[in-house]
């Protein structure tokens, strides 16, 4: 019998090459009870790595990394992207941050403001946003969602509720062009909405590679956002799409 973690890795490069894998074959392929092999598949679930279906699982794509793995991933243009960003924010704003290695990059670019309201779920950006002396920090509270070191759940969705911003910034873990922009949480996804309800613009802020990824929670549609800030290497289908939703796209450009 194949140890754990040399047991899911396996189903993984299974998954990989077949697209999809079965419960029976994977236990009779590993040598195990299909109760562990579907202890294995839920566990692997649980951290976005396939998706569960009746009597075995799929492959995605659209792997959830750490906060620490994502900030690896882009960062020359998330740091562009968070700067431009900053560009759209006036004195005396109120603003959330949503969680997110881009969102965490507007963090790192507030210094220039004296009177500034700053609401984040985020355990990275309200620890980063504590150097500056001249910003109100908000934090709504919830239960801690470890991948994304934000805070979720039903406090936090009832505190959301009662507050009210002039600019959500929000990040994002893919587009699809017949749907809208998703993540891979359904708890971030549920608070989002309620984010995007309580604001007067909602800015979306991802570089491009975004674009071709999707998520397994639905966040919105095109209708709920205002501005897509975003890299120059955007394909121009994606940036006529944006704008045929009649949502402004600012480039960051290095």
């Amino acid at each position: 019998m194949k140890k754990t973690a040399q047991r899911r890795s396996l189903i993984l490069q299974k998954l990989d090459e077949l697209g999809e894998v079965n419960v029976n074959d994977l236990s009779e392929m590993l040598e195990v009870s299909e109760v562990t092999i579907r202890n294995d598949l839920d566990k692997l679930e649980n951290s976005n790595l396939l998706v569960r279906a009746h009597g075995g699982a799929f492959k995605t794509n659209n792997i959830a990394l750490t906060v620490t793995e994502k900030r690896k991933i882009n960062h020359d243009i998330k740091r562009l992207i968070g700067k431009k960003a900053v560009s759209l924010i006036n004195e005396d704003d109120s603003i959330i941050l949503d969680s997110g290695t881009t969102t965490f990059e507007i963090s790192n670019n507030l210094e220039k403001f004296k009177n500034l309201t700053v609401i984040s779920n985020a355990l990275d950006i309200v620890n980063n946003l504590a150097q500056y002396e001249n910003l109100q920090v908000y934090m709504p509270g919830g239960y801690l969602k470890e991948f994304s070191m934000s805070l979720v759940g039903p406090m936090a969705e009832r505190n959301f509720k009662q507050l009210y911003c002039n600019k959500l910034f929000l990040g994002i873990d893919g587009m699809k062009a017949n749907a809208g922009f998703f993540t891979h949480y359904m708890e971030e996804a549920h608070l989002n909405q309620i984010m995007i309800d309580i604001a007067e613009e909602v800015i979306v802020v991802t570089d491009s590679s975004k674009f071709k990824k999707s998520g397994l929670a639905f966040i919105c549609g095109f209708d709920k956002i205002n501005k897509v800030v975003t890299d120059d290497k955007i394909e121009e289908a994606d940036l006529k799409m944006l704008k045929q939703h009649n949502i402004e796209v600012i480039i960051a450009e290095s």
